[in-house]
């Protein structure tokens, strides 16, 4: 059995499209970010505390597989998370604007042998944005719960001129390298109806 240890309905939404069943786990992790640690290190351990606390969960955990993934935005070597509030929103996107950044995205699957990982870096850039258009995008509460104060898969596409990576990456859920994972884990993606 697969389960995805996120409550996120964008990384629920993307495993659906790689055909496997799973179940959601919903728990807890500490996200602060420790002292020295790189935008790299920080993904790549939230991705696997998530996995491996899902595993945790389960009391019987032989055969089951637990998928974690964290996503953030990485300015100028500078980690934008969720905003606080609209207007931390606003100070974000204006940050973003006219500029490219970075956003990192790491899926891990624990199991009985262990826990793998794999980290998938993309580059978004953005057009200019109006003061209008920043207020307007904040206005939507779209902001609100996303790193880096946008949504790729909402309103805020109209802001990307450019993206350089995985597309699924920067909405939350790296498809490409969740499929690694699983089929290194024996399991099937789009099984077939029997």
């Amino acid at each position: 059995m697969i389960y995805l240890a996120s409550r996120s309905p964008r990384r629920r939404k993307l495993l659906n499209q790689l055909g496997v069943s799973f179940e959601i786990l919903d728990l807890e992790v500490d996200e602060s970010m420790a002292a020295g640690e790189s935008a790299d290190g920080l993904v790549q351990r939230l991705a696997t505390a998530k996995a491996e606390a899902g595993r945790g969960l389960l009391a019987d955990s032989g055969g089951h597989l637990v998928l974690g993934a964290d996503t953030i935005v990485v300015l100028d070597d500078e980690i934008l998370g969720k905003p606080r509030d609209r207007e931390h929103a606003r100070e974000l996107l204006a940050s973003l604007s006219g500029r490219c950044h970075r956003v990192l995205s790491a899926v891990a699957l624990a199991s009985a042998g262990g826990t793998a990982i794999r980290l998938c870096e993309s580059r978004v850039c953005f057009r200019q944005l109006s003061r209008r258009e920043i207020e307007a995008y904040a206005a939507t509460g779209e902001p609100l719960d996303k790193a880096g104060a946008y949504a790729i898969q909402g309103r805020a596409a109209a802001f990307v001129s450019d993206l350089r990576g995985s597309y699924s990456g920067v909405v939350g859920l790296p498809l490409y390298e969740t499929a690694e994972l699983l089929a290194a884990a024996d399991l099937a993606l789009f099984p077939q109806p029997m």
